[in-house]
């Protein structure tokens, strides 16, 4: 054995046989190894069993669960951000200070979700569909007809199926503001009978966009086309991103009357 591995040998005994050192009394310790000093925090995470901070991104689905989540973890350092375009809203709950740094890693995400009848409207907005589908729609969704009432709707969409076997011959606006289709029976037992029926030619419906926000009025338009003896029928939504993009301001308002921070346009870095 050499020398130099003899000066070794001592040097590594002498580290072992080290008493170690306390740095901090009851949190952090030091000690003397070979391959130099080791320390160990009481406080971390290893030994207390908590996480070092709180991280992660909770997502939440209306603007009530938002404010209960904040309220819960935010200070008065804490950002909020809108974003219009993807109909979102995120909070950095533990952002940077005007003194320092700091994680911006616990954050919160409101994502909002359309309600199902919202969706189911608006496919079907612009497409015309046989007399009976369309008279199917309407009673399917007689809780959203609000002028004319419920009621009256489903008797207009009656009318439709019962008219099934007919020849729809015309069409006429009347001064009421309805629309009159004129009709010729083809079933045996009253061929050539006429007859008519009369429909508004715009009706309102009440519509929930988010899951969680208000609801608001729409105006839709009758759509119909008369074609090879055969009338299909649908309709047109007055103006729905519209109503859309109000509903989403409408939730970052209810956040922003809640808490303290400024709702800031954009994301978060």
């Amino acid at each position: 054995m050499t020398d130099i591995d003899n000066a070794q040998v001592i040097v590594d005994t002498a580290l072992r046989s080290a008493q170690p050192v306390v740095l901090e009394p009851g949190k952090v310790h030091a000690f003397n190894t070979p391959v130099g000093v080791k320390t160990v925090d009481l406080t971390g995470p290893e030994h207390t069993g908590n996480p070092p901070r709180k991280a992660g991104t909770t997502t939440v689905r209306d603007a009530v669960s938002f404010h209960a989540y904040f309220t819960k973890h935010a200070d008065a350092d804490s950002e909020v951000y809108a974003d219009a375009e993807r109909l979102t809203v995120t909070a950095v709950l533990d952002a940077h200070t005007d003194a320092g740094a700091r994680w911006s890693g616990h954050r919160l995400h409101l994502a909002l979700r359309e309600t199902e009848t919202w969706k189911q409207w608006t496919r079907q907005d612009g497409q015309l569909m046989d007399q009976e589908t369309f008279a199917e729609f309407l009673e399917e969704h007689v809780p959203e007809l609000l002028e004319p009432a419920g009621a009256d709707m489903l008797e207009i969409a009656q009318s439709f199926q019962a008219a099934t076997k007919v020849d729809f011959q015309s069409a006429q606006r009347l001064n009421s503001g309805q629309r009159q289709f004129q009709y010729v029976e083809t079933q045996t037992a009253k061929a050539g009978q006429k007859g008519q029926l009369t429909v508004p030619e715009t009706f309102v419906i009440g519509l929930i966009p988010f899951e969680g926000s208000e609801g608001y009025k729409l105006t839709a338009r009758l759509r119909y086309r008369i074609g090879q003896d055969k009338l299909r029928l649908g309709y047109k939504l007055d103006r729905p991103d519209e109503i859309r993009r109000t509903a989403f301001a409408d939730v970052i308002k209810a956040i922003g009357e809640q808490i303290e921070q400024p709702v800031m346009n954009g994301t978060p870095a």
